[in-house]
């Protein structure tokens, strides 16, 4: 499971000081300190359910005090909120208490088996039509349909664009499903006559929520690519994959009149949120994942 960071040397102690802030998002809040107090009341909440400050404080052996501020900093980064704790039956003179319960952020936080769920149902699906090459077709082609399904929500995004800017729209809207895309834009395949041929692009995604999926099943990476052409309406080229073990997706998008295959060299033109070291070549013309 992913664990929280926590930098105080003993619960009653104010977390003050370089590096104590709590992080602003979920996932940097949960991925270090392997013995965090903060993990251990998020953890409790887990495997108990809503529970109140006394009750946490009870099963960790912490302070009210402690608990408080640990809920303050889980709540703070939206991995948990708190409620007014459900009474069945009659209910007795004052307020009801109050319960922490933890949000969908912080349930995702911990670790969910959904990689290995995923493989298993691709891979019964291989297995359902006999395997070998009829299975890897059936995997392709349910790829080929979750892929389609989610090109059809970027199409409309695309036709908005202007038609150079077409690759840039794509990233946005990759963006928007976690997939942490840019664009940067590359000289021609021409460089001896840079000025009289259209540069092409390369839109990178330095995200991808199946790796560890299209790592056993290629027919993913594929598919995606497939549905990039489609929707750019060209041949693109996919240069480099996370799931082949490169730090980012790359694929070259060509401009129209674009020889199909890019060169990497120091002309290329990183759009903003890209570094200038971010360049991929390809393998030779092939993709694989």
């Amino acid at each position: 499971m992913k664990y929280m960071r926590e930098h105080t040397a003993q619960d009653g102690e104010p977390e003050s000081g370089p590096g104590c802030a709590v992080p602003a998002t979920a996932a940097e809040v949960l991925l270090e300190g392997h013995r965090a107090t903060r993990d251990r009341v998020a953890r409790s909440i887990l495997d108990h359910g809503p529970s109140s400050a006394a009750d946490l404080a009870n099963r960790l052996g912490l302070t009210a005090a402690a608990v408080r501020r640990h809920l303050d900093g889980l709540a703070a980064a939206g991995l948990v909120e708190s409620r007014e704790q459900r009474v069945y039956g009659s209910r007795g003179r004052g307020r009801p208490a109050k319960v922490f319960a933890l949000t969908e952020s912080g349930r995702d936080a911990f670790y969910q088996a959904y990689d290995q769920l995923a493989a298993d149902a691709l891979r019964w699906i291989s297995e359902s039509v006999g395997g070998g090459t009829a299975g890897e077709e059936a995997v392709a082609a349910f790829a080929r349909a979750r892929f389609a399904k989610q090109g059809q929500k970027y199409r409309s995004t695309l036709e908005q664009a202007a038609a150079d800017r077409q690759a840039e729209a794509l990233a946005e809207a990759l963006s928007a499903d976690g997939y942490a895309a840019t664009v940067r834009r590359v000289p021609s395949a021409s460089p001896e006559k840079p000025r009289s041929s259209p540069a092409g692009a390369q839109l990178c995604q330095h995200h991808c929520p199946v790796a560890h999926i299209a790592e056993q099943f290629p027919q993913l990476c594929e598919a995606e690519t497939e549905v990039f052409s489609q929707l750019l309406g060209t041949h693109v080229q996919r240069l480099a994959t996370i799931a082949h073990g490169d730090g980012v997706c790359t694929t070259y998008v060509p401009a129209s009149g674009a020889a199909p295959s890019p060169v990497a060299g120091p002309g290329a033109v990183p759009t903003a949120g890209t570094s200038p070291n971010e360049t991929a070549r390809p393998r030779g013309g092939t993709s694989h994942d």
